[in-house]
């Protein structure tokens, strides 16, 4: 009977349902008891079972139900000199260790990436991204990471495999000679690169990395500013035409009635042309005639604007600009412009001036 109750007190169902998300290992530990021999071992998919006897690492058991016995238990058998059949309990540290992927794992540079850029020289630059990571092999992961931490979560291991991310990233961006504005383009390239420099080292832990991502590579702030500076120029081409082009555009109707005018002076021009080319009395020119060149045309007539009362009138020929002499509205103080004249401008300071000057006083009164 006394014997039946303490076989009673001993561990003989070991299982472990994990409802966390960052549980990396737990310890199956009850104080003062012992584990049957011949006790139920459950190990669900995604997990391993690690057996730890008196600080040294036991056997590792998969997913599955096992009996635990000697033949099962070859490490624990040697441990413990059990003979063939012996049905002791012993006492030992059970881990369980979670095998499944940890997704979303963050990580990014804390400062700047120095490296020379074909193009813009030497600049800085900043990476950001995630991973995921799993246990892959369960001893040799408790040995050199866990050791008697009763439940060990992923924040434990995440800032040492994050500062090893960094420093391999580092490296292979200063060495791979992609140009900044490159980078987007060959963001898989460099996962793949980085990836392939850390999977050696987290492997000594126990550990791999399934997934490596990078999300973004970015420029200080102030290079940023000056890209999009240089971009916008790019966009709108020859800078000085962009310019003409919008002062064009803002004169809207003045501009089209400059326009007009200036057609009609062109035409009268090319007909004057065209009447001297046919010689005296519609006559077809002779040899000489032939040879000599027409005479150019004259220059198109000088229009003017005129600023009244904060809109633009005109535009005004000369007959038109000595009528509104007289009659008082072109004065020395008138804003007045002309194509070709940079901005408005006072009446006395352009060419205007000489009709000013021209124009007799009004006649004194009787």
């Amino acid at each position: 009977m006394v014997f039946e109750f303490l076989k009673g007190e001993f561990i003989d169902v070991i299982s472990w349902l994990d409802d966390t998300r960052d549980t990396m290992v737990w310890r199956f530990d009850r104080r003062g008891q012992a584990i049957k021999m011949g006790a139920k071992l459950t190990v669900r998919e995604g997990q391993a079972a690690v057996f730890i006897h008196e600080g040294q690492l036991a056997d590792v058991f998969g997913p599955g139900l096992y009996i635990l016995e000697t033949n099962n238990m070859p490490i624990m058998t040697t441990l413990q000199h059990w003979d063939h059949g012996f049905q002791s309990p012993f006492k030992s540290e059970v881990y369980f260790v979670n095998t499944t992927r940890f997704n979303d794992l963050k990580w990014g540079t804390k400062n700047p990436i120095m490296l020379r850029d074909p193009e813009f020289g030497p600049v800085r630059l900043r990476a950001f991204g995630t991973y995921s990571m799993r246990v892959s092999d369960p001893g040799r992961f408790m040995v050199e990471i866990v050791g008697t931490d009763g439940e060990f979560t992923t924040d434990e291991v995440s800032n040492q495999i994050r500062n090893q991310i960094v420093q391999a990233a580092s490296e292979a961006l200063a060495r791979s000679g992609i140009p900044v504005l490159d980078m987007a383009a060959n963001l898989s390239d460099l996962g793949k690169i980085i990836a392939n420099a850390i999977t050696p080292k987290v492997a000594e832990y126990g550990l791999s990395i399934p997934e490596f991502y990078i999300e973004n590579i970015s420029l200080p702030e102030e290079v940023e500013k000056a890209l999009d500076k240089r971009s916008s120029m790019g966009v709108v081409g020859d800078l000085q035409r962009y310019m003409q082009f919008s002062a064009a555009e803002a004169m809207g109707q003045t501009g089209s009635a400059m326009g007009a005018a200036m057609g009609a002076g062109m035409g009268a021009g090319m007909g004057m042309g065209m009447a001297q080319n046919m010689g005296p009395w519609g006559a077809k020119p002779g040899a000489a005639a032939a040879a000599a060149p027409p005479p150019p045309p004259p220059p198109a007539a000088k229009v003017w604007h005129l600023a009244e009362n904060g809109a633009t009138q005109g535009p005004f020929g000369e007959g038109d600009l000595s009528r509104l002499v007289s009659e008082g509205r072109l004065t020395r103080a008138t804003m007045v412009w002309t194509p070709g004249q940079d901005g408005w401008k006072m009446a006395a300071e352009t060419d205007l001036a000489r009709l000013l000057d021209s124009v007799p006083p009004p006649p004194p009164q009787p």
